[in-house]
Parts: C-alpha cells; structure tokens; sequence
C-alpha cells in the first residue's frame, strides 16, 4: 500500500479561507399575477428580510379574489416590497409602501421606476408609526409582515385595525398563530388561515364584517 501524501505547513504560515463574493449576496421572487406577472424582484441578502412565499402570496390574493382594481393598500413592513408591487399588478389605485432601511427604501424605488408602477409610493420610515397617521377607516387592504424577530407585532395589528376599512381586509404574516383572544382588543377576527413552513398566514377583517 503506498503511503498517503501529506501535506506540511510551515510553521506560521496562514491558510487560505474559502473565497466568498464580495458584498451582500441576492435571489429573488416573482410576481405570481396582474400585468407584471413572471416579473423578478430582488432580494437582498440582509438580515430579518424574509420575503413572502410565492405560494403563499398566490394563495394571499386567491383569498382577496384577484382583482385589486381600485382598493388603496399600504404593505407597512415593505422589504422586498413583493406584497406591494403584487397588489399594484392585479389593478390597486394606490399602494403605499413603508420600509426603514435606506437600501431596501432605494431598491423599492428602482423597481417602481422600472416597472412604471404610478399608484405606488415608497416611503422611509416605521411601520407601525406609519399606519398610526393613516385617517381611520381610509385603507381597504393592510399588508403586515415584519420580521419575525421584531417586537411591533401588537402594536402594528392595533394601529392597523384602525386604519381599515369596514369591509376592508388585513393580511398578518408571523411565527405563530393569533387566535380570537389575541385580535379582539384590535377589533379584528380570523377570516382564512394557513400554515406553511414557520409562516403563518392570517387574513384578518373587522369583526363587524365577519
């Protein structure tokens, strides 16, 4: 049997570490329907940045029935902004988007620029903050997807159960499940659920409407 070939180090010397890409690394997600369906966005390899599954955004807009035209909607935890522009494909008037960091505040506007998207706006700054000086009542669909990390979670289904219309609608993305008890100082109930993964998916509505 021949001997196994060794290799020695020189006393001192410095290993060579794997090489890695310089700068944040990025994937993407696609618009699942409307007018920019297939579309790509990308997304920013950042902390706590945990876009939508598609499968789930599908399901999402199955559930608020396809067609958006004319409803005005605010994604208050924006990210990748995939919850916003998908709205804005299927036909919303107006779709604000919020979202605290600079970067992802630039790389929504792009997008916006490049897909000629006139009824979006982005806006820098807190979400929660945000849907607090909304007029009540004003907003037919609510978009809430912080990251799961984040300790807005009461706050932002508070503030938004103000902001809703009646018959509006509240979609609530978060690492576990909020039963009735949970929603009823907000004034909200469970109107369809699903779990997929860790996501659990709530869409919520005012319990006038239920």
């Amino acid at each position: 049997m021949k001997d196994k070939k060794v290799t020695k180090t020189k006393p001192g010397a410095r290993t060579k570490a794997p090489r890695r890409a310089n700068g944040p690394q990025s994937h993407e997600v696609r618009i699942v329907g409307g007018q920019w369906k297939r579309t790509k966005l990308k997304v920013a390899d950042k902390p706590g940045l945990r876009p939508t599954p598609d499968r789930v955004r599908e399901t999402l807009f199955n559930w608020l029935g396809q067609d958006l035209t004319g409803l005005r909607c605010v994604d208050a935890f924006a990210g990748t902004g995939a919850l916003g522009f998908e709205a804005a494909s299927r036909g919303a008037k107006e779709v604000l988007l919020v979202e605290s960091d600079g970067e992802l505040v630039v790389q929504l506007t792009n997008i916006q620029t490049q897909l000629g998207a006139s009824a979006v706006r982005v806006q820098r700054g807190d979400g929660v903050a945000a849907l607090r000086h909304l007029s009540a009542r004003s907003q037919d669909v609510i978009f809430l997807d912080p990251p799961f990390d984040a300790k807005v979670f009461e706050a932002a289904v508070e503030a938004a159960g103000k902001a809703v219309a009646a018959e509006g609608y509240i979609y609530l993305e978060a690492p576990e499940l909020w039963d009735e008890s949970r929603l009823a100082n907000a004034g909200l109930a469970v109107h369809r659920y699903l779990k997929a993964g860790a996501v659990h998916a709530h869409l919520l509505r005012c319990t006038s409407a239920v």
